[in-house]
């Protein structure tokens, strides 16, 4: 079984509070960043390597590679898996990914969507998505940092 220690939702994805705060409060040492764009676009991927930790190694899959190939994961490797919404995690908590907790991070506003916490703006069909995780059991939680308190998420359903 894959050792996923945290998973977040950040729509920056890996960024310098993702790589500095996050990953060493956690102790991961591998970054996987779940994302079907990210996954074949060599800039973003070099951006992201330049905000990465040294002691942590960083991996870009589609979706569907890391349902694929997540389980072949050594027990040394302290997984952070970073994806850019929660319909991302929902497709790989149904394909089999062992995820227990999700971390909301950073959700910007955009057309449609509502500001529920400080930053994080959801549409319904975010609202469904974190509904879903629920009910496969997987706990959520509101927090930019790690150094803060966890936001209600019940202010994700109003």
């Amino acid at each position: 079984m894959p050792n996923i220690v945290l998973t977040r939702i950040d729509n920056r994805l890996v960024h310098g509070q993702v790589a500095t705060q996050w990953c060493g409060a956690i102790g991961a040492n591998l970054i996987l960043v779940a994302n079907d764009e990210v996954a074949g676009n060599s800039l973003r991927q070099g951006l992201m390597d330049m905000a990465a930790p040294s002691y942590a190694a960083m991996r870009y899959w589609t979706i569907q590679k890391t349902i694929d190939t997540i389980h072949k994961a050594s027990a040394k490797q302290l997984i952070f898996i970073v994806c850019e919404n929660p319909q991302d995690v929902v497709k790989l908590v149904e394909g089999g990914v062992p995820i227990k907790k999700v971390n909301i991070g950073n959700m910007h506003m955009a057309d449609g969507k509502r500001q529920v916490a400080g930053s994080v703006a959801v549409d319904d069909s975010d609202v469904a998505a974190f509904k879903r995780l629920q009910e496969l059991g997987v706990e959520l939680e509101i927090r930019r940092v790690p150094t803060e308190h966890a936001e209600s998420t019940d202010k994700l359903f109003k």
